[in-house]
């Protein structure tokens, strides 16, 4: 049984938000939220120094692989088209705690109380990945990523945080946050792949993931 706590600031100046973030808060569309469960402290946020960050092999191989993408960044703009992606991606990648519906897609991606950018990905004509992340004087912060489940072999989930590091950098942004890690949990761990990246402690403070 989890358990959060949830706040709604207003107005939310820029730079509140990346205050939150390094207090373990999350945005989920106008809410921020923490986990506060009784007996675990497993959720934490982690986030990558932009300026020290230097791809692995295999990074370097999934911008190869996606040189022919095209990249547009913007602000968030909802079709029917990125909403059937969408849901192709929950039906081939999740368990069914979320459905896809109209009111999930807006709600969850599409409604912001701070500054969001969406990134379209494409083969050609054809979308095959969509990035939303939160933009902070100094942070940006990944929200989700959805894509083609039919082009695996692209990483293109790798790719969406690989291009989100070179935006970072274009702007002068210290620190790609990527959300909660959590140890032991496959889906929430391979966030550290990312090297170097920063977990933040319990207590507060960041540490050099080993």
């Amino acid at each position: 049984m989890a358990r959060n706590v949830i706040v709604v600031p207003s107005p939310l100046a820029p730079g509140v938000y990346h205050s939150l973030m390094d207090l373990n808060f999350r945005r989920l569309g106008a809410i921020f939220y923490r986990p506060n469960c009784l007996a675990c402290e497993e959720c934490r946020q982690v986030r990558v120094p932009v300026s020290e960050f230097r791809p692995s092999r295999a990074q370097r191989r999934c911008r190869g692989h996606n040189e022919e993408l095209s990249v547009e960044i913007g602000s968030p703009a909802p079709t029917e088209e990125k909403r059937l992606l969408y849901q192709r991606y929950l039906a081939s990648r999740h368990d069914g705690q979320m459905d896809g519906s109209p009111g999930e897609f807006y709600g969850f991606l599409y409604t912001s109380t701070v500054s969001t950018v969406e990134i379209s990905y494409r083969l050609g004509d054809r979308l095959v990945a969509v990035g939303v992340a939160d933009l902070e004087p100094d942070a940006m912060s990944a929200v989700y990523c959805y894509f083609d489940p039919d082009e695996p072999g692209r990483s293109l989930g790798v790719f969406n945080v690989l291009w989100m590091i070179e935006e970072c950098r274009r702007r002068g942004i210290s620190y790609l946050y990527l959300g909660y890690y959590v140890r032991d949990c496959r889906r929430m761990n391979y966030k550290v792949i990312y090297r170097p990246c920063e977990i933040l402690g319990p207590e507060g403070g960041w540490t050099r993931a080993e």
